[in-house]
Order: C-alpha cells, then structure tokens, then sequence
C-alpha cells in the first residue's frame, strides 16, 4: 500500500505540473514565434548515500516531473505582405535590445520607428549580426535569405539571427521572448533562412494542444482518486487495526 501512494502522489505532482505546462501551451496557440515547452521526467533527487537507504531507493522507484524544455520545433510560415515582417526558416533567434539586456525572439513582427532604426512593436532596436542596431533609410526594402537589408538597391545591415550550444536552455521571458543562460555565447546561425513579408506560427498544434490538455485532465484526476483510496484505508488502518495491537 505504501508504495502505491508514493506512486499515486508522484503521478499527482507531475500531471498537475504538466497540466499547467499544456494549458500556457494551448493559450499561446495563436503566438507569432511562441516556443511551446514540454515537460521531461527525472527521478526524485536523493543525496549521496541515498543508495543505502532502503526509504530513498523506494521513493526513487517513481518519476516526478523535472521540469520542461522549449520545443525548437519549426513552426509554420504564414505570409502577410508586410516587407518588415521577418520569419525563420531553420534553428536560431531574432536578438533585440530591451530595458533589461539582450532578449531573442523568433517573433519577427517588425517596423521602422520614427528615429528609422528596425524595432519590435515594442519600440525595442532589432540587433544586426554586429549586434547594433539596423538603421532603415526612406525607400523600398528588400532583405534576402542570409538577412542583409537593402534599401533603394544598397546593402545597409545584416539582420542578426542566433543560435547557442547544443544543450543551452533559454528561459521564457513573457510570451515569445527567451533570456540566454550568463555566459553562454550567442553565435551567427548557419543554414537558416530569413523569410521577408512571412511570420512563423507558434509551434503547438491547437488540435494536439486540446488533446493533451483533456489527457491530462484526465491523469490528474485519476491520482486524486487513487491518493483519496490510499488515504481511506490508511484511515481505516490506524482506526480500526493499530488499536488492536
């Protein structure tokens, strides 16, 4: 009985914690460059002489939810005709320049500001690959598959799109926005293509996103059960058996 509850309030803890990861999933469904999270799996953390405890290695039998990681899936690309909108075809990230640091994007939701520098609908500068902003003169704009910017023929800057270590976990900031772990060098993407006139979609499908929700719902309330049996025969153990002793 005992490790059945164990297990019933590991399940419980991980498809609550993933309930909530499905549910900001599906509520960004509709988020130019949102990166849907997913959630990974690990045992409980034990010290270092928990292999010779007989109560950690039952507790280490069961998985608790470790937390989630961002899906670099690619979204699809949807045209919109607006010759500052930016899309990623392949890895990396949009960087731009907030009040609080450096912060990257897939969200390629850009305009020219007043002072002409690119901007996000923010006002915060898009970076080149130089990592300053780009500047966008009055006249028609062109920007190829490597990035560079053109205007009225002339190359001006090349629009900056990053990529980091294999492994690297960036934190979401907001909806689409993502800080890089301190220290970690952010380096000049190869093989990927930038789209003008396109915006990528999220990467979570809204159909599969309602699926795992339900799914989820589902666990999680199969756990409440099973924690609510464990919890009454424990109750009938030390009301009825242990006076008996």
């Amino acid at each position: 009985m005992d490790s059945g509850y164990y297990a019933a309030m590991t399940g419980l803890v991980a498809r609550t914690q993933a309930l909530d990861t499905a549910a900001s999933n599906l509520a960004n469904a509709q988020t130019p460059g949102y990166r849907a999270e997913r959630e990974y799996f690990r045992s409980v953390l034990l010290g270092p002489g928990a292999a010779d405890s007989q109560l950690g290695q039952t507790v280490n039998d069961y998985g608790l939810l470790g937390g989630d990681r961002l899906s670099l899936a690619q979204g699809a690309l949807q045209k919109t005709g607006n010759p500052l909108d930016l899309a990623i075809e392949g890895q990396g990230f949009f960087a731009i320049q907030t009040a609080n640091g450096v912060r990257y994007t897939r969200d390629g939701s850009f305009l020219r500001a007043e002072n002409g520098q690119l901007v996000t609908q923010a006002g915060e500068p898009v970076l080149s690959a130089q990592g300053k902003p780009i500047p966008i003169p009055p006249g028609e704009v062109t920007v190829g598959a490597d990035g560079v910017v053109s205007v009225a023929g002339g190359a001006v800057a090349t629009v900056g799109v990053f990529t980091f270590p294999t492994g690297t976990q960036l934190t979401p900031e907001g909806a689409n926005r993502y800080v890089a772990p301190q220290g970690v060098p952010a380096n000049l993407a190869s093989g990927s293509a930038v789209h003008q006139g396109a915006l990528e979609s999220a990467n979570e499908d809204v159909v599969q996103g309602s699926l795992d929700l339900i799914v989820m719902q589902r666990q999680a309330e199969m756990m409440q059960r099973a924690l609510t049996v464990f919890h009454t025969e424990f109750n009938k153990f030390a009301c009825e058996d242990l006076p008996r002793v």
